[in-house]
């Protein structure tokens, strides 16, 4: 019914820059938030940026002064630009829309993406 699809992972080298998007897609009528989380070999998933649908944000402090999220409301697309990546940026970096109003379903929910590998490494 809905559907988010990342791209524009790959390898990098420190220092280097990478932008993700993100494009939701399926009978939207509106999302309230979208945000990206990270998940690394044996590790947690964690939360690295959320931007709200006024266009607030936050970001994990690991990542802030390098990483901007931003959105497009209009073509329901979330972005994110990573510059200075470290290696312990490397992981799966996965998009998530949050509260999506869409047509004919009752309620809000919350969809994941399929994830895109991000690795940093010289």
């Amino acid at each position: 019914q809905v559907q988010l699809v990342e791209s524009g992972g790959g390898l990098v080298q420190p220092g280097g820059s990478l932008r993700l998007s993100c494009a939701a897609s399926g009978s939207i009528l509106s999302i309230n938030g979208m945000g990206w989380y990270r998940q690394a070999p044996g590790k947690q998933r964690e939360s690295v940026a959320i931007i709200s649908s006024v266009g607030s944000t936050n970001y994990a402090d690991s990542v802030k002064g390098r990483f901007t999220i931003s959105r497009d409301n209009a073509k329901n697309m979330v972005y994110l630009q990573m510059n200075g990546l470290k290696p312990e940026d490397t992981a799966v970096y996965y998009c998530k829309a949050y509260g999506v109003k869409v047509l004919g379903a009752l309620g809000r929910y919350d969809y994941w993406g399929q994830g895109t590998q991000v690795t940093v490494s010289s």
